[in-house]
């Protein structure tokens, strides 16, 4: 059974005030947000490693909402969603397949960024049915063993966001360029443009979680990318210190549908440093 609570507020075409809604599935509640106009095919982002719906980039979202349907929401263990996080990408794709059938899309298209992008592809490969396009962002794909490193790289920038009372997005998102530095302060702004009804914190229990499925991704058989025939963007930032930009390079040229966009002196976060340029891209892909 699959029970729907949604405020009686209309539906926003801004993040700052999206309505928060659950569902309610056998297999728990998941928390999100809808906007944009209704109509046609929604398009639902998957979250990053330790985000919730109030990491996204209000101007990535408005942007693109301004002319689609837009799906936030939180996965399994995440923020205000029950349970709690898999251990492995395939428990993940199967959380979101859940969440996306629950809300009655025979058809979705998906946005995942980083560990979501890793989400976004085993949705794609295991529902094909499922998803018309698909945006690959700051990701990488399974097999790929430096994806090991996310874990170090991550621990690393917590201890210098502690010394320099920053937020670990500073040193993961952006380059430490002036250009980036400016970059990473006016996203970090953005983010608290949100002042009510704002996400549950995710737990380190679900960070761990998390990581974990990172590591075990890292080492397991690759995914048959050349089975993907729908169109897919992949973006990334010149200089991803999360995941290497060769990555997407690689992706882009394993998938036989897709195009390949990178930013320049930009990081894991290029498409929030570059939103001026990702959102007009994202809408005119999804047009096509």
């Amino acid at each position: 059974m699959t029970t729907i609570d949604t405020p009686k507020n209309a539906a926003s075409t801004t993040s700052k005030d999206a309505p928060n809604r659950t569902i309610t599935t056998g297999g728990g509640t998941f928390a999100y947000r809808e906007l944009g106009p209704r109509g046609g095919v929604p398009l639902v982002l998957l979250h990053h490693l330790t985000a919730t719906m109030d990491d996204w980039d209000p101007r990535v979202l408005d942007g693109i909402a301004a002319r689609r349907h837009v799906i936030v929401f939180d996965n399994r263990g995440v923020g205000a969603s029950s349970g709690s996080v898999p251990r492995t990408i395939d428990e993940m794709a199967a959380d979101a397949v859940e969440f996306i059938r629950a809300l009655g899309y025979d058809q979705v298209d998906l946005l995942g960024f980083s560990l979501g992008g890793g989400v976004a592809q085993v949705v794609t490969l295991a529902h094909p049915e499922l998803v018309r396009k698909a945006i690959f962002a700051g990701t990488g794909t399974a097999g790929a063993g430096d994806l090991d490193e996310v874990t170090k790289v991550a621990v690393l920038a917590y201890v210098k966001a502690a010394l320099t009372l920053r937020n670990p997005k500073h040193f993961l998102f952006f380059p430490r360029t002036a250009e980036g530095k400016r970059a990473a302060t006016d996203y970090m702004a953005r983010l608290e443009e949100r002042t009510e009804g704002r996400d549950k914190r995710i737990s380190l229990t679900a960070i761990r979680n998390q990581l974990t499925a990172i590591r075990a991704a890292a080492v397991q058989t690759p995914y048959d990318l050349g089975s993907i025939q729908q169109p897919v963007l992949v973006a990334n930032g010149d200089n991803d210190v999360m995941v290497d930009s060769a990555h997407s390079v690689d992706m882009a040229r394993r998938l036989p549908n897709a195009e390949l966009v990178i930013y320049p002196n930009s990081g894991h976060g290029g498409i929030f440093q570059y939103h001026e340029q990702f959102v007009p891209k994202v809408l005119e892909f999804l047009a096509r």
